[in-house]
C-alpha cells in the first residue's frame, strides 16, 4: 500500500498577544503549512521534482526543516550531544538530495517528531536565554525569529512544487 501524507489542521498565529507567545503561535502556523501543504500526496508525489531545473522537492524540505528544527533547538540551543540526521558523507546537502519515496513517511514522521522535540527543549526557557554558536551569541528569541523565516521561505518554494504537482494552489 502507498502511503499518503495525513491531512493537517493549520493552526494561526495570534493577532494580539505577547511576544513569546506570537513567535510561538507563527511558528506553529507556519510549521502545520508545510505540513499542510505536503497532504494528501503519496510519498512519489512528494519527492518528484515538479519546478525544472530545481532538484528541490516536497520531501527534501520535510527533511531539511527536520534537520533545521533539531539543529537550532536542540543541538545548539539546548547544547545536546546529537549525531547528525543524514549520513555526513553525502555533504550539507543531504537532505534535500538523498532522499527516496519510499522513506517518505518515515521522514515526515521524523519532522513532526523534532518539531516536538524542539518545544519539548524550549519550553521552560526565556527567549533572553543564550547560547554561544561560531563565536556569536544567540539569543532563543533569535532562534524563533529565523525559525519563522526559514519556514516562510521554503513555503514560498513548497507553494509552487505544490502547484507543479497537482495544482493546488492557495492553502
Amino acid at each position: 500500500m502507498t502511503w499518503t501524507a495525513p491531512e493537517v489542521t493549520r493552526t494561526s498565529g495570534p493577532l494580539a498577544a505577547g511576544e513569546r507567545e506570537t513567535l510561538e503561535g507563527f511558528l506553529s502556523y507556519y510549521r502545520s503549512t508545510l505540513l499542510q501543504k505536503c497532504a494528501g500526496l503519496t510519498g512519489e508525489q512528494l519527492a518528484e521534482q515538479s519546478v525544472e531545473p530545481s532538484n528541490l522537492t516536497l520531501l527534501g524540505l520535510l527533511r531539511h526543516m527536520a534537520k533545521v528544527e533539531r539543529t537550532w533547538f536542540r543541538d545548539r540551543f539546548a547544547g545536546l550531544p546529537l549525531a547528525p540526521m543524514y549520513a555526513q558523507e553525502l555533504g550539507k546537502d543531504a537532505d534535500f538530495e538523498d532522499l527516496a519515496a519510499e522513506r517518505a513517511e518515515e521522514d515526515y514522521a521524523r519532522l513532526v517528531e523534532e518539531i516536538r522535540l524542539a518545544d519539548e527543549a524550549v519550553a521552560d526557557a526565556s527567549l533572553d536565554d543564550t547560547f554561544t554558536h561560531n563565536g556569536a551569541v544567540y539569543s532563543l528569541r533569535l532562534v524563533h525569529v529565523h525559525m519563522v523565516a526559514e519556514y516562510a521561505r521554503h513555503i514560498g518554494h513548497a507553494d509552487l512544487l505544490r502547484e507543479r504537482l497537482d495544482g493546488a494552489t492557495g492553502y
